[in-house]
């Protein structure tokens, strides 16, 4: 347990939720449109659907036509008390992307950045990278943990759980419910999923709804690190998600 703590205190767990950037296509600017026409010759489209309808399917996941509108961070604590762990978990949720991730950036500066572990599902190929993109976009300095360019391997902290569970085996791809339904751990999806998020923004605009379903991802995050790394999982009750 001594162990744990120690390792757990400079672990944050998060999460993105994005969206397209805008709201259709043909809100671009011409030049985008014209890329993005560019991009979507080159994603799988099973369906054959176009150009138009793809980018509010799938824009989101690219951070050139997408931008975050909520993360949430988590982290594991103790108390005096007694060995139990804990959990609290926070969302940074809202319609102005700069000031999300000036927000974040400010949260994540006040641990010592050659300390600072950051831990996501999937985290290597979307979190850490979209941030980092979108901090540029924004015109926002990114922060030491989050400068990753010319880095050695050994040199970034980061933790990714999908890495965690390969063990070497990069051709494989497990999906964090997946992963959640593997171990018995209670799902995040019970309301809606990621394909859902860019229609709930949008069209249901609502926000208050994407926040909760965020920080139930960043829960079965954590409880599935506690998991992969041989611990027992946090106790329901001694979960705290704040507004």
């Amino acid at each position: 347990m001594q162990e744990l703590r120690r390792v757990a205190k400079n672990v944050l767990f998060i999460d993105l939720e994005t969206v397209s950037g805008k709201a259709s296509f043909d809100l671009l600017d011409e030049r985008m449109q014209e890329q993005w026409q560019r991009k979507a010759a080159n994603i799988r489209n099973e369906e054959h659907v176009s150009a138009f309808d793809l980018f509010y399917r799938r824009a989101a996941i690219y951070s050139e036509f997408g931008k975050i509108i909520c993360i949430g961070v988590g982290a594991l604590y103790w108390t005096a008390s007694d060995d139990l762990p804990r959990f609290k978990v926070k969302s940074i949720a809202g319609d102005d992307e700069k000031a999300i991730l000036l927000e974040f950036k400010e949260l994540i500066e006040k641990y010592p950045q050659n300390q600072l572990i950051l831990c996501a599902h999937n985290g290597k190929e979307f979190d850490f990278p979209f941030l980092c993109r979108r901090m540029l976009v924004n015109g926002i300095t990114l922060p030491d943990s989050l400068k990753l360019s010319g880095k050695k391997p050994w040199e970034i902290l980061h933790q990714d759980t999908l890495d965690m569970w390969r063990f070497g085996d990069y051709k494989s791809f497990a999906q964090l419910d997946l992963l959640a339904a593997l171990f018995g751990i209670p799902s995040s999806k019970s309301d809606i999923s990621g394909e859902d998020v860019t229609r709930v923004y949008y069209a249901e605009k609502d926000l208050d709804r994407i926040r909760r379903y965020c920080k139930e991802d960043v829960v079965v995050l954590a409880q599935l690190w506690l998991r992969l790394n041989q611990h027992d999982t946090v106790r329901p009750d001694l979960i705290v998600r704040a507004e």
